[in-house]
């Protein structure tokens, strides 16, 4: 399957959940040197995911971090290719989130 892009580094390959495709756009406009690509994995429902967006980082990837992003009723893993420590990854979700 060919893989659609977004600003040539949000990889488009299952759809994504309402409102993490915007927070995930201005992820990477805000750490383009940081942050060298964004897979969103697979959705699955969830009864906990009511509300504003959240992110969670979760655990390191070989090339940088897996995180799980909650909205409108499911959960999508998004596997983050990235030089950023977790701590500063999680700081820059949450700038992006509150854009």
């Amino acid at each position: 399957m060919r893989l659609r892009t977004a600003q040539g580094r949000l990889k488009v390959k299952h759809s994504i959940i309402d409102g993490v495709r915007g927070l995930l756009e201005r992820l990477l406009a805000d750490n383009p040197a940081t942050i060298r690509s964004v897979i969103p994995g697979v959705i699955r429902p969830v009864r906990a995911a009511r509300g504003k967006v959240k992110v969670r980082v979760t655990v390191p990837t070989q090339n940088g971090w897996k995180a799980i992003a909650l909205s409108a009723g499911a959960r999508q893993e998004l596997f983050i290719s990235t030089t950023l420590a977790k701590e500063e990854l999680a700081r820059a979700l949450e700038q992006a989130a509150g854009d």
